[in-house]
């Protein structure tokens, strides 16, 4: 089974490195912060700026969108990617705060769904994929938060984003925190960082003509420093126009502590994700931290029996997009006993100190997604 999301146009490549970043501040408004102090869960706040922590840093809650149409899901997929979403938000409330959009006519079908610990918040919305439209959250030295907004238009405008652009700024009104600017287009799928100056992303994604039209690698270098506090960038090639999100880098590859990658694998030799994943494969195994040490890197093996209920084309069969929350991590599984059980406990030794908990949210899966393609975690 292809590791498919989102699926799209045809296969282009390309190949992809490593990129020490430079000091220079480029297009964008942050200003840079004085002093240092450590953040919470030891993500170090650097003195150059702003700094996005790593996802198992604390939480103050979990950002999510009811947002599934019928214009775009389709008659079949709606009523159980509402059920998915709502299993989700159900579940990480056990851990953390949810608060999740809804446009206010869907307002009672959300309410019957999610538990009472879940805050509906009415919004205009055009998808659910809170991941790529919500604001980023970052602090500075100073214990200071914001939220940068990244310019969502529908994946290089693949997909209506009226509504759906206009999401990062009312998040971060909600959540109280003043909005970062940039002229860089990108989603959140594409940002994975260990909240210690290095970052893993893929070059289909942000340096791509339908969002950043003839810009380099040194230009987002001097961008994205003062904005995230990244420092090092493991560049992997991922792939345009194999799905709407040209390879977004959380279906790929995450970090898991300061020196250890979570690495997806496909083992099916007709899926384009085969040779994807094991040259990703190769270029993390030869990359090193911001010390020059080598990373751990651990795989995730994709599912190859899957229920039947929902497989289309777009079907996301991969492990990558799980998502961490205070006390659990929240991840997929598929049917696929031998490696839903394989999946779970790579992510239990990755994560020793959190509870795994496994769903069955194929609804998503059909959509291309993941649950991690459904939240943005709000830190403290």
């Amino acid at each position: 089974m292809n590791m498919n999301r989102r699926r799209f146009l045809c296969q282009s490549m390309l190949l992809g490195g490593g990129l020490m970043l430079g000091a220079g501040a480029g297009a964008c408004s942050a200003q840079p912060a004085t002093g240092a102090a450590s953040g919470a869960g030891g993500t170090q706040a650097r003195p150059s700026g702003w700094l996005m922590p790593d996802e198992d840093a604390p939480h103050i809650r979990t950002w999510m969108a009811f947002g599934a149409s019928q214009k775009i899901w389709g008659r079949k997929l709606l009523p159980e990617v509402r059920r998915n979403l709502a299993l989700i938000a159900n579940t990480i409330a056990e851990f953390e705060p949810v608060h999740m959009l809804v446009r206010p006519e869907e307002e009672a079908i959300a309410r019957k769904l999610v538990s009472d610990k879940v805050r509906l918040i009415p919004a205009g919305l055009d998808d659910l994929w809170m991941r790529d439209t919500g604001c980023v959250f970052v602090k500075n030295a100073a214990g200071e938060r914001a939220g940068v907004n990244f310019n969502f238009n529908g994946w290089g405008g693949k997909q209506a984003s009226g509504q759906d652009a206009k999401v990062a700024a009312l998040v971060a009104k909600e959540a109280g925190v003043p909005l970062l600017s940039t002229d860089w287009v990108l989603e959140g799928g594409c940002i994975e960082v260990n909240g210690h100056g290095l970052a893993v992303m893929t070059e289909s994604c942000i340096l791509n003509d339908n969002r950043n039209p003839g810009r380099s690698k040194d230009e987002f270098a001097a961008a994205i420093q003062p904005l995230l506090g990244i420092e090092k960038i493991i560049w992997l090639p991922g792939v345009k126009g194999r799905d709407i999100t040209d390879g977004h880098i959380d279906f790929y590859a995450r970090f898991a502590g300061k020196n250890t990658v979570l690495a997806g694998l496909d083992n099916d030799p007709s899926s384009y994700d085969y040779d994807i994943t094991r040259r990703h494969l190769q270029l993390l195994q030869a990359a090193t931290n911001l010390e020059g040490q080598p990373l751990q890197v651990e795989t995730l093996t994709a599912p190859t029996d899957l229920r039947p209920d929902y497989l289309n084309d777009e079907f996301a069969a991969g492990y990558i997009g799980f998502y961490v929350c205070n006390g659990a991590v929240i991840a997929q599984e598929f049917g696929d006993a031998k490696a839903d059980a394989a999946a779970k406990a790579v992510l239990q030794q990755a994560y020793p100190g959190r509870e795994v908990i496994m769903l069955n949210v194929d609804g998503i899966a059909a959509g291309g997604g993941s649950i991690h393609c459904t939240t943005q975690q709000e830190i403290a």
